[in-house]
């Protein structure tokens, strides 16, 4: 028996039962003697966790990503430390992986560190669509602490999530680069996670909405095997550590497009802009002029868009935003507020470069 229960047998929200166990005078008697009765009858003992909630903070926030090395995920465990920092919480940063096994593992083991809120970084935990058993460990962990997702989304009571509209950005540069007249628009991803599915839709749709076919060809899945254990001509210097990875994917792209002697494409869509990256990489390769014979679209808006030659046009799926609106939330539900959103999600901006000519 958990907070999560007493809530559930009480009809009121966790914050609520919080407010009793605490002893809060912003609960009305009746209410309180219901929940009390709950109690009571549950032998019901208010753990670390229930006090944690309320007013009794253990002032420590736990951080879970799948790695830190990746761009991304430091800009935005950066950004919530620092916001967490001034309000006098402590933060505990945890770095799953990928594998399922493990982000469970690591979701269990910031738990028992006795948080007040875990905040899960990475569209990775809201799952590939396939199991809905995937994301079981999140709402588990929800019945213990608030559980707050960056750029990710699960249903769930005690979840909160903040995302950028990825269907709505994919679709605008998709769509951007139709009216500047291309035809064959190469969709580029190397992962398949919530938001991934949804970069895909916006791209399918402004296709479908132009009257374009939707073409098996020019979808093409980089699997993160395919860049650590390379077998292709000129891909046997590969690093095979994790600060590798990122020039592992931008140098795989560039020599499978060069492989790909058949594929035609006039422009391509990279889901982030490492994959981008080594498009650029590519047409240079290639001796083609960007964005004249080939525009090239990427996604993040981090900085590796404004170090590459042409600059990139990114869209910006505004992490900073989220984090700041994340810490927002967690405060409002860890002083006990109702109501507080669950599903915040924000729109992503084209920021536009020398890649593009739109």
């Amino acid at each position: 028996m958990n907070i999560y229960d007493i809530a559930k047998l009480s009809g009121v929200s966790i914050a609520t039962v919080s407010r009793v166990v605490n002893g809060s005078p912003r609960v009305s008697e009746k209410t309180k003697q219901k929940v009390l009765a709950v109690m009571e009858e549950a032998e019901y003992t208010p753990n670390v966790f229930a006090r944690g909630l309320g007013l009794n903070s253990m002032k420590t926030i736990g951080i879970l990503c799948p790695d830190i090395s990746d761009q991304y995920m430091a800009e935005a465990v950066s950004h919530l430390e620092k916001r967490l920092h001034e309000y006098g919480y402590d933060c505990i940063l945890s770095c799953s992986g990928s594998a399922q096994e493990a982000r469970e593992h690591h979701t269990k083991l910031l738990l028992s560190k006795r948080i007040d809120t875990l905040i899960l970084v990475g569209s990775l935990y809201a799952g590939s669509g396939k199991n809905p058993g995937e994301t079981e460990y999140v709402r588990a962990a929800a019945q213990q602490v608030p559980v707050f997702m960056i750029n990710g989304y699960v249903e769930g009571e005690n979840i909160y999530c903040s995302y950028g509209d990825d269907q709505q950005g994919a679709y605008d540069v998709t769509q951007a680069l139709i009216r500047r007249g291309k035809k064959r628009i190469l969709f580029l991803y190397d992962s398949q996670t919530y938001s991934a599915r949804q970069k895909m839709q916006g791209y399918e749709s402004a296709l479908a909405d132009a009257g374009y076919p939707i073409l098996g060809d020019l979808k093409h899945y980089i699997r993160p095997f395919d860049m650590q254990q390379p077998d292709g001509a000129g891909l046997s210097d590969f690093s095979e550590s994790s600060s590798g990875y990122m020039q592992n994917k931008v140098l795989y792209v560039k020599e499978m497009l060069l492989a790909h002697r058949t594929l035609e494409f006039d422009s391509v869509f990279a889901c982030n802009d490492g994959l981008a990256v080594g498009v650029l990489k590519y047409a240079r390769a290639k001796g083609l002029s960007v964005p004249e014979e080939l525009s090239v679209a990427g996604y993040n808006n981090s900085t590796m868009a404004v170090c590459c030659e042409p600059e990139l046009t990114s869209v910006d799926n505004q992490v900073k935003r989220l984090c700041s609106d994340a810490v927002d939330r967690i405060l409002k539900v860890l002083q006990g507020e109702e109501d507080v959103e669950q599903n915040h999600k924000v729109r992503c901006e084209i920021v536009r470069r020398c890649s593009t000519d739109f």
